[in-house]
């Protein structure tokens, strides 16, 4: 009978045990001998970008980050100047977790960043990513997160979270945090 027997679920009920979680430690694995490059300034071989630590942040929450791609650089740039704090989250920080299939992997965003009209969560992606399933279900779960978030936030008359996905391709150091948000919110 085992072999046979099956539960759906139709539905989750979320509950929320406290409005805040303290930040997780992040682990990075660098060259003892080098410094941490100035994130304003792109490595020499962008390909590499990855096995660079960077630092020199003033709104950051952590005082070093790591990249995995240029583009993640460039919005650090931007949230350097236009958030009042960000962040890149460790494994576990926020517990969202998406449907792929059979499994339901942790999804981790990129950034999350605080402005003074709401607070961000933010993905950059390829273009021709951006329909992919698995990016697909992260955004979802994504904005599924924010709505609750917000509604939580709400009680006590904090800010609104949104989920804001970013083609890769468009992300310059010139463009501010808000006219992304306006351009790339997902509701």
């Amino acid at each position: 009978m085992q072999d046979h027997y099956w539960e759906e679920a139709v539905g989750y009920e979320v509950k929320i045990s406290k409005g805040f979680t303290e930040l997780k430690p992040s682990a990075y694995t660098v060259s003892a001998t080098e410094p941490p490059l100035d994130y304003r300034k792109a490595p020499p071989e962008k390909r590499k970008i990855a096995k660079h630590l960077f630092g020199g942040f003033l709104r950051c929450l952590y005082t070093v980050q790591k990249f995995q791609s240029d583009t993640e650089r460039k919005l650090a740039i931007i949230l350097e100047r236009d958030s009042s704090r960000w962040f890149k989250p460790a494994r576990g920080q926020f517990q969202i977790y998406y449907k792929l299939g059979a499994d339901n992997p942790e999804y981790q965003p990129d950034f999350v960043a605080e402005a003074d009209s709401a607070i961000y969560l933010l993905e950059s992606k390829a273009d021709s990513e951006m329909d992919n399933t698995k990016v697909v279900a992260k955004r979802d779960a994504a904005v599924k997160w924010c709505s609750q978030a917000s509604a939580h936030a709400k009680t006590y008359d904090g800010k609104p979270w949104k989920y804001v996905l970013i083609p890769h391709d468009i992300v310059l150091e010139n463009m501010t945090l808000e006219a992304l948000a306006a351009r790339f919110a997902v509701s």
